[in-house]
C-alpha cells in the first residue's frame, strides 16, 4: 500500500509514519518546509513533499498514486487552512482511495454528541482568543469536516480525546457519539491515536464513520461493552 501522510512532521504525524512503515507501506510525507528536519530519522525511508498542506499543487503531487491518505486537520491561522487542506485531498486523491482525517471531539456529525460544560467552555474561549490573535480558527475545522461528511469519497473522520504521551496501550476503542459512557475516560495515548488512523485504512467498517476514540486502558473503556466495530 502506498500512503500519503499530510502533516507528517507533527507529533501525531510522526507516529503515523512509524506505524505505516512498520506495516511495510510506502510512505509519502507532507509537511511545511521549516519542519522537514523533524523527519530526519526517516528521510531515507520515505518521500518528503515540503510545502503548506493547503497548497493544492503540493497535495496534488503528494497524493498521486496513493491508496490511502492520512490527514491531520489543523486549524492554523485564519486563511482556511483546514478546509483548504481537506478539499485539496478530496479533489486530488485517486477515486476509491481511503481518506482518513483527524480532529478533536468538538466536531459533531449529526448533532447528537453530548459535551461537558468544560469542553464547551474551552472550545468557546479558545476559539474566540485564537481567532483574535489570528493563531487558529476552529470554525474552519468545522467547515472542513462539513465538506468531508458531504462528500462521496471513502472517508473516515477520527475524533480524538485529550492526548498524552507514553507507550502504546493498543488500538483505542470508539463510539459514534461523545457523551457515550465508554468515552468518559477522555484520554488517549498519542501513539495509539496514530495507530487508529493507520488501522482505519484497512477497516471498511469505518468508511463514512466519525468515530470518537478513547484509550483502551481507561477505566471507562474497561468498564463498558466492546465498542462498535
Amino acid at each position: 500500500m502506498k500512503v500519503c501522510i499530510v502533516g507528517a512532521s507533527g507529533k501525531l504525524g510522526q507516529y503515523m509514519v512509524r506505524h505505516a512503515l512498520e506495516r511495510g507501506y510506502e510512505v509519502v510525507g507532507v509537511c511545511r518546509k521549516k519542519s522537514v528536519g523533524k523527519l530526519d530519522a526517516v528521510r531515507d525511508r520515505i518521500t518528503i513533499v515540503p510545502g503548506d498542506t493547503n497548497d493544492r499543487r503540493v497535495i496534488e503531487r503528494a497524493v498521486a498514486g496513493c491508496d490511502g491518505v492520512l490527514t491531520v486537520l489543523v486549524p492554523w491561522g485564519v486563511r482556511n487552512y483546514s478546509s483548504g487542506t481537506a478539499q485539496a485531498v478530496m479533489d486530488y486523491a485517486r477515486p476509491g482511495a481511503r481518506l482518513v482525517f483527524s480532529c478533536g471531539w468538538h466536531i459533531t456529525r449529526d448533532g447528537k454528541d453530548v459535551y461537558t460544560w468544560h469542553l464547551r467552555a474551552f472550545a468557546a474561549v479558545f476559539g474566540v482568543l485564537a481567532r483574535w490573535i489570528r493563531f487558529a480558527d476552529l470554525r474552519d475545522q468545522v467547515e472542513a469536516c462539513r465538506r468531508i461528511f458531504a462528500s462521496d469519497t471513502r472517508w473516515t473522520v477520527v475524533r480524538g480525546s485529550d492526548l498524552e504521551e507514553g507507550e502504546s496501550q493498543g488500538l483505542p476503542v470508539w463510539s459514534r457519539h461523545v457523551g457515550d459512557p465508554v468515552l468518559a475516560g477522555n484520554l488517549t495515548r498519542r501513539v495509539d491515536f496514530a495507530l487508529f488512523m493507520v488501522d482505519a485504512l484497512t477497516n471498511d467498517e469505518l468508511v463514512h464513520e466519525a468515530p470518537a476514540i478513547v484509550g483502551r486502558e481507561t477505566a471507562s473503556a474497561r468498564a463498558h461493552a466492546q465498542p462498535l466495530g
